[in-house]
């Protein structure tokens, strides 16, 4: 059984225009998405920005108004989750992308990471406080520094303050959207294997948002490719790295660089050949509108976006 499963997903937003405002068109920031993700497993969105990938996630979250489709966590619909029960909202967390404006600079840590325990249990303050430190152990920070601001912790120290606020509530699944963007690269290969560590640990479920198909390699046991809201390609990480068939797949695969000297000469040829491709080959992947066609089944678990006689 999907832990989440997300069906043929919809967000459109309306344009609204003439004298009375009324709504004239839509913007289709995801357009029909579906995914599973299995329990203890790391699912990847990777699209550049536009793509719908993060639109995706806070729609789960109940972020953004959902126009159709459906959202299951645990054999449970969720698709509204502001309204589904308190237990299950307890159960679904989310990190959000800039640790510097995702954290309010007014409060102190312990008001930032305690805010979800207060909306969902009565602790004392003493028990709160405990808690707090024990997060804040957990994250890898000195429990001392609960009564600090945010200025006066580094990018790194901030994102895991996100981290322990995302996990007060012993979540089962995390959202993640974007956590290492605003970071430096030195620091963001700490807070992923962080992530990946307090996963094993805490045997959390990830479906984890980002432009950097680098980053998702990393984290992500399965993928699904974003383009202007829809899929282009979805499998395995190892199927998608070895043989991707999407032109727009291709393209976010040869961008990767390869600091191993012996493959930087096959990376190079690799990255010539999909050049030449996008060149020739572009609207052969596209509808005429620009949008990806339907996914196909290429295997029991690699689907492309490929047209008929594709």
């Amino acid at each position: 059984m999907a832990y989440l499963e997300v069906k043929n997903l919809k967000v459109h937003f309306p344009i609204k225009g003439g004298i009375f405002g009324q709504t004239v068109d839509h913007i289709k920031a995801v357009d029909g998405v579906n995914f599973t993700i299995e329990e203890g497993k790391t699912y990847g969105l990777v699209g550049e920005s536009g793509s719908g990938k993060s639109t995706t996630g806070r729609a789960i979250m109940g972020l953004n108004r959902i126009t159709s489709g459906q959202v299951l966590y645990q054999n449970r619909d969720i698709t509204n989750l502001r309204k589904a029960d308190k237990s299950l909202r307890k159960d679904i967390q989310m990190i959000f992308q800039d640790p510097y404006s995702s954290l309010n600079p007014k409060k102190r840590v312990i008001d930032i990471v305690a805010e979800p325990i207060r909306n969902y249990e009565n602790l004392s303050k003493d028990e709160e406080k405990r808690r707090v430190q024990e997060l804040m152990e957990k994250v890898g920070l000195s429990p001392d520094s609960i009564y600090k601001y945010p200025h006066q912790f580094s990018g790194g120290q901030r994102q895991r303050i996100g981290i322990a606020r995302a996990i007060a509530l012993k979540p089962k699944l995390i959202i993640a959207d974007e956590p290492v963007s605003a970071l430096d690269v030195s620091v963001q290969a700490q807070v992923l294997n962080f992530m990946k560590d307090i996963q094993k640990e805490l045997g959390l479920t990830y479906l984890f948002i980002s432009h950097d198909l680098g980053i998702i390699k990393h984290m992500c046991d399965q993928i699904g490719i974003m383009y202007k809201g829809r899929y282009v390609e979805q499998g395995l990480t190892e199927e998608i790295f070895n043989n991707p068939q999407h032109i727009y797949t291709k393209r976010l695969v040869a961008a990767i660089p390869d600091i191993n000297p012996r493959k930087r000469e096959q990376q190079l040829k690799f990255r010539e050949e999909v050049q030449k491709e996008y060149a020739n080959s572009f609207n052969h992947y596209f509808d005429r509108e620009g949008l990806a066609y339907p996914l196909k089944a290429i295997s029991d678990t690699h689907l492309v976006a490929l047209p008929e006689k594709g």
